[in-house]
C-alpha cells in the first residue's frame, strides 16, 4: 500500500465536486508532464487545506479550491498561448487563472497545451549552472 501524497489529502478532504474537479484538472496537469512535481503550500487559518502546487524548474500552476468553483492559476500566464480563451479570471496582471464551476466541462486539450506551454516558459528561462572553472577564469 503506498502512502497518500499532500495533494491527495486535500483532494479526499474535499469530498463534493470541487475535490472531483481537482482530481480531473490533476490528472490533466500530471498527463501533460509527467515529471511535474506537486506539493501543496499556503496553508492559512482562512484556508487550512492549503492549495494545490505543480512545479518543473519553478511553479507552473496552482490548484485552488474557492467556495463555488475550482480555479487552476498560472503565475506566467500573460506569457502563455491561450487560443481557446480558457483564461477566465486573474485577467489583469501577469498571471491568468481558470475558473472551473460546477458542472462545467474542461476542454482538456486546450489545457494541456496551456501546461506544456508553461513548463516550455520555465525551461526556456532556467539558466545553466556556473561551474568553479568558469567562476575562476573570470577572476
Amino acid at each position: 500500500m503506498t502512502r497518500a501524497g499532500p495533494v491527495d489529502v486535500l483532494i479526499a478532504k474535499t469530498p463534493d465536486w470541487r475535490g472531483a474537479m481537482l482530481a480531473k484538472l490533476r490528472k490533466i496537469v500530471r498527463d501533460a508532464d509527467p515529471e511535474i512535481a506537486e506539493d501543496v503550500k499556503w496553508k492559512r487559518p482562512s484556508n487550512p487545506l492549503g492549495s494545490a502546487v505543480w512545479s518543473h524548474n519553478g511553479m507552473v500552476c496552482v490548484g485552488i479550491i474557492l467556495k463555488e468553483r475550482v480555479r487552476l492559476s498560472f503565475s506566467a500566464g500573460s506569457s502563455l498561448p491561450d487560443p481557446k480563451k480558457l483564461f477566465n479570471a486573474q485577467l489583469l496582471s501577469k498571471s491568468r487563472a481558470i475558473d472551473v464551476a460546477q458542472n462545467e466541462k474542461v476542454d482538456e486539450r486546450a489545457l494541456t497545451a496551456i501546461v506544456k506551454a508553461a513548463v516550455a516558459h520555465n525551461l526556456a528561462k532556467a539558466r545553466p549552472a556556473k561551474t568553479r572553472a568558469g567562476a575562476r577564469n573570470k577572476k
